[in-house]
């Protein structure tokens, strides 16, 4: 029982991007249907925090001490592209002061664990892309609310101090719980992580549907025009996170990986704090957001795998 579903987990984590996209226009189409998962949206995720925790070991932490440059240069940029990109985004392209948090809001948000997945197909460096996002989502608590409050009170009012709350009860609770269990519990971790794919999907799915269903009038009229803005927004972050990387001197395995990290937001994270915090409208930015950049991360990886690998950085030119 256990095998097949590990196999259906592994299909299903596969296909994400294709789930994803089924479970959005199931909740364009059919709203009843989805709305009344809304409720669930912060519950799923922290479900899904607590299975990321589980695969992340203190090997994946020991990662920082060893190469912490990389690490923290990833994460810099992770916290300086695609916040400012937002904001930029939103300062030249009309939208509504709730959209316009909610692009902000994702564009705070953390490296997601679908570029570890990416990195991989992308021949880039899957320790270092482990490391970043694990650092990324620890310091989330603090950064997230911090960036969305200097960057998005133009536009609705911030309460950084709940949502910093919201933040660790969503997500680093559970996280570091994972991670203890992953420690202490290992043989049953190990046993049960094969389905992980499976509980993560479905709650990503669900969160997606559900925010979908309840902004079905918005998207409607404007879904066309967040779409426009979601994907210069991760295509900046893919580019730019690329291009710093290289121009820092890292090779082209580790620059895939910064690019990744950078380019690929935890979406899910982004609804479930726009919908507690801000409106329903203002968490659609996320949830197109997780409909594209596993579209997007997906062409990113196979372009990225067509590349060479150097390990040496380029020599400038003389």
């Amino acid at each position: 029982m256990l095998l097949a579903l590990g196999q259906l987990s592994t299909f299903v984590g596969r296909t994400f991007a294709l789930w994803t996209i089924l479970f959005a226009a199931l909740g364009f189409f059919l709203p009843d249907v989805f709305t009344s998962f809304v409720p669930w949206i912060v519950p799923l995720l922290g479900i899904i925090m607590f299975g990321m925790g589980l695969t992340i070991s203190f090997d994946d932490l020991k990662e920082v001490a060893r190469r912490p440059f990389d690490v923290a240069l990833a994460v810099v940029l992770q916290f300086v592209i695609m916040p400012l990109t937002a904001l930029v985004l939103t300062l030249i392209i009309p939208m509504s002061p709730e959209v316009a948090a909610g692009v902000i809001l994702v564009g705070c948000c953390p490296g997601g664990t679908s570029s570890n997945v990416m990195t991989y197909l992308a021949k880039g460096d899957v320790a270092l892309s482990v490391a970043c996002t694990s650092v990324s989502t620890l310091l989330a608590p603090i950064l997230t609310p911090l960036l969305v409050y200097l960057l998005a009170s133009q536009y609705l009012p911030v309460d950084a101090g709940a949502m910093f709350v919201s933040i660790l009860k969503i997500v680093l609770v559970p996280v570091v719980l994972g991670i203890v269990c992953q420690r202490y519990f290992g043989t049953a971790v190990r046993a049960a992580i094969s389905v992980l794919p499976l509980v993560s999907v479905a709650g990503i799915v669900l969160i997606v549907a559900a925010v979908v269903a309840v902004n079905q009038e918005r998207i409607a009229t404007s879904g066309l025009a967040i779409l426009m803005i979601v994907a210069l927004h991760n295509l900046a972050g893919l580019v730019l996170g690329y291009a710093a990387a290289r121009a820092f001197r890292l090779p082209a395995r580790k620059a895939k990986t910064v690019s990744l990290e950078v380019g690929l937001q935890n979406s899910g994270l982004g609804a479930a704090l726009a919908t507690a915090h801000f409106s329903p409208l203002a968490a659609v930015p996320s949830a197109i957001f997780s409909v594209w950049h596993n579209i997007s991360g997906a062409i990113a990886a196979n372009l990225f795998a067509r590349m060479g690998s150097d390990e040496r950085p380029r020599r400038r030119a003389t």
